[in-house]
């Protein structure tokens, strides 16, 4: 896993996350991804995800 190199000339902020549910019906894996970052993602298995209500 990549260590988090954002400091004082890249602030989070101008940063832009999103997240998804992405498969083919037989396997969906829950995708988070930076998309202002080539590369920048992760994944995990749909039913390990935590349930929105358990973010808040």
């Amino acid at each position: 896993m990549a260590t988090d190199t954002s400091g004082p000339d890249d602030p989070a902020d101008e940063r832009e996350v999103m997240g998804a549910v992405d498969g083919d019906g037989g396997s969906q894996e829950y995708v988070i991804a930076d998309i202002s970052e080539d590369g920048a993602w992760l994944s995990v298995h749909v039913d390990d995800a935590p349930a929105l209500p358990a973010w808040r």
